[in-house]
């Protein structure tokens, strides 16, 4: 397989012979339509200036006269009527000339040769050096008739200037193609170094180096490459995290379970030990239990929003619904509960949402202090609506705010089971908000507490 610089070094040379190729025949059609017309009658009104000149001036020497217009860059072949004939100037290439053509001029027509001239060959017959590609006109000197025949030297004009032409065009042709490799090199190799870095990360190594100098194209893409590489290693951390804490969270309460289980086989244990096993045993499966259905969620949630049946319901109405629920948990930490919950429709997948306050309310119980208070309000703003918990918790930290929506991330560091949790459950919330083209805020103060304000669509 070619590689890129040699594709590339291919195609602009290709390009170049094309386009000189399609300019050449351009240019031919051109001047076989518009500049050889045009040179016919220029050289046509010269040549009958010469006769008419012979004409007024029959003492002038006619050889002499001849010699001194091919001198200055015309080929000239003269002809009388009894058939003897004459050259000056440069001689053709090629002299055949039919004779009809010879007896017309001699009684008096124009020969026009260089606009009939064949238009088939791809040499345009301004070069053409040839008899038959000339203009002939009848000249009368002396009482004598004469076919005088000519056509410019374009030799003789051009001098050396169509040798400086042709060294011109070779040196372009070289320079462009050592221009071309150059240039190609330059622009191919931050491509290589990308493939060298592509190679690097599938074999997960983050730290590759790119040149990030260009102001170009390129050089945006290596930008755009290294951010990707960074992102890449981010999500293999937050990955290797994510294996961890689902172990850990996994592996915990089964070996929670079968440690008394073990316990249970020993028949000496008494019946209040017994029943304290059993509900302990109880406890770590409905802590597997719901630790399963909230990855189930996840990863439906994740995959695509086919789950989400939409319909317009009273969010006020759900959420007051939803307190009652919890008011034997709040009356319990003797928290004191204020909430402001207007009818206001929305269209949006009551199951999801309800499943969005459940999170935000069951966090604001459990990270609350004892006696502390939530605030719940719910208003209406222009297009959407804004849901706001409060609590008078102890807040979070700035490494905390930066992974409060990390799945499995949970401000208990120690991960102790002092609070009960996944670390899921504000992960959903925010997968679910995005599903509804909504937007979770969060403002917080350390050992003050933590506000949550979710602004959804009221039509999505």
């Amino acid at each position: 397989m070619k590689t890129l610089y040699v594709k590339f070094v291919v195609i602009t040379i290709g390009i170049m012979i094309l386009s000189s190729i399609l300019a050449f025949l351009i240019s031919n059609t051109y001047y076989q339509q518009k500049l050889k017309p045009y040179n016919d009658e220029k050289i046509t009104d010269f040549a009958q200036s010469i006769t008419a000149y012979t004409a007024e001036n029959p003492t002038i020497d006619l050889k002499e006269y001849l010699e001194n217009i091919s001198s200055i860059g015309y080929q000239i072949y003269l002809i009388d009527d009894s058939g003897e004939e004459a050259f000056y100037g440069a001689p053709f290439r090629d002299n055949s000339l039919p004779i009809a053509t010879k007896e017309r001029v001699l009684d008096g027509d124009i020969y026009h040769g260089i606009l009939h001239f064949p238009q088939e060959t791809f040499v345009t017959g301004f070069f053409a050096n040839e008899l038959k590609n000339t203009i002939g006109v009848p000249l009368t000197y002396n009482g004598k008739n004469y076919a005088l025949f000519l056509r410019p030297d374009i030799k003789l004009l051009f001098n050396e200037m169509h040798y400086l032409f042709g060294w011109l065009l070779v040196f372009t042709i070289i320079l462009s193609i050592v221009m071309v490799a150059f240039s190609t090199k330059y622009l191919v190799k931050p491509i290589s170094k990308l493939t060298t870095a592509t190679k690097s990360l599938s074999s997960g190594d983050f730290n590759v180096e790119l040149d990030i100098t260009r102001h170009d194209e390129l050089g945006e893409l290596s930008h755009s490459f290294l951010r990707m590489a960074k992102q890449l290693e981010q999500m293999d951390d937050v990955r290797k995290e994510f294996i961890s804490n689902i172990s850990h969270d996994i592996q915990s309460p089964l070996s929670n379970i079968k440690g008394y289980t073990s316990l249970l086989e020993n028949e000496s244990i008494s019946i209040e030990e017994r029943g304290h096993y059993v509900s302990i045993i109880n406890d770590e499966i409905g802590r597997l239990s719901s630790l399963t259905k909230q990855l189930l969620l996840l990863a439906s949630l994740d995959r695509s929003d086919d789950l989400m049946k939409k319909r317009p319901f009273n969010v006020g109405q759900q959420m007051k619904e939803l307190i009652r629920n919890y008011q034997w948990q709040i009356s319990e930490k003797d928290i004191m509960l204020s909430y402001s919950l207007p009818d206001i429709e929305i269209i949006g997948d009551p199951s999801l949402l309800h499943t969005v306050w459940d999170n935000l309310l069951t966090n604001a119980i459990k990270y609350n202090k004892p006696n502390g208070s939530i605030e719940i309000t719910l208003e209406e703003k222009g297009e959407s609506i804004l849901v706001t918990f409060s609590d008078t918790g102890n807040g979070l930290n700035d490494a905390e705010m930066e992974r409060i929506f990390d799945r499995f991330y949970r401000a208990d560091t120690a991960r102790t089971r002092t609070i009960e949790g996944t670390g899921l459950g504000l992960s959903i919330v925010w997968t679910i908000i995005q599903l509804h083209d909504g937007h979770i805020h969060v403002n917080n103060k350390v050992k003050e507490g933590t506000t949550f304000i979710v602004e959804l669509p009221v039509h999505s």
